[in-house]
């Protein structure tokens, strides 16, 4: 029990702050605008889904949050994860840019996977 409690915080932890930072980056950075331009994003899109990483991860790492928002907020990151990281392969891009998403998909799945198993235990 203690060993899901640890792995789940720090996946929790380590991937809320990753969407934290990425979404406050999506308003605030010329470089991620052009990184969509790039990809044939339009820029709503950009405001958008960094309004959707900052509200998901808020909804992960706050404890008074329910259940069913928390699950809602993994569904949605979970396919913001997986599209991005189709999206750098249709691309053709580096695998430099492949890796913030898989790291952030193996740290959703940590997360969800300990939360479930500390919720069978109650």
């Amino acid at each position: 029990m203690k060993t899901n409690k640890i792995i789940y915080w720090i996946s929790t932890g380590l991937m809320s702050a990753m969407m934290l930072m990425a979404g406050i980056m999506y308003f605030v950075s010329p470089e991620v605008k052009q990184e969509f331009a790039h990809s044939g994003f339009p820029d709503f899109f950009r405001v958008e889904l960094g309004a959707a990483k900052i509200i998901a991860a808020l909804a992960l790492i706050l404890p008074m949050i329910p259940a069913r928002i928390k699950e809602w907020a993994y569904a949605g990151l979970g396919i913001v994860l997986i599209s991005a990281i189709y999206m750098h392969i249709s691309l053709g891009d580096s695998a430099d840019k492949l890796g913030g998403p898989i790291f952030a998909c193996v740290l959703h799945a940590a997360s969800y996977i300990t939360r479930m198993r500390m919720q069978e235990k109650k």
